[in-house]
């Protein structure tokens, strides 16, 4: 086999090989805005050091993201939170992984007054993840946390 044939038969076989890994890309890629591996956190806050309330998401969509907002509620409270209420809270910091993907990070520190002010108990995470194409994904309960100290 001559080296031209060689080459033509790799270049083929790259070309198939591309074609295939960016399906197998798009066919991963949420067509719907998702929010996956959330997390959350409490650390009470000690003598000087300032406590914090983390919020984690790993979230996706084939149009990208546009932001996603976290709220935290005592569960005992009651609360009843809708997706239009998100609208009007806190945005996580979001970072870009890919077109589609990010990770966002929400951290809230907390003084020790404010904590003594805190419901003891399991707080519920809210969260409203928005996609550029205006897609939204809303997930009442993202994650729990038990603030005790």
């Amino acid at each position: 086999m001559s080296v031209r044939a060689v080459l033509v038969s790799l270049g083929g076989a790259a070309v198939i090989g591309g074609v295939a890994v960016a399906g197998m890309a798009s066919a991963t890629a949420p067509s719907q805005p998702a929010v996956d591996n959330a997390s959350a956190r409490f650390v009470a806050p000690t003598g000087d050091a300032r406590g914090a309330f983390t919020f984690a998401a790993d979230v996706a969509d084939d149009s990208g993201v546009k932001n996603l907002k976290v709220l935290a509620w005592p569960k005992a409270s009651g609360l009843d939170v809708t997706a239009k209420e998100m609208e009007h809270v806190e945005d996580a910091v979001c970072e870009r992984v890919d077109d589609d993907t990010s990770t966002c990070t929400y951290t809230l520190r907390i003084t020790e007054r404010e904590a003594a002010e805190m419901e003891r108990g399991e707080w519920t995470v809210s969260a409203l993840l928005t996609a550029r194409d205006g897609g939204t994904e809303f997930v009442p309960e993202a994650a729990t946390v038990t603030v005790d100290f």
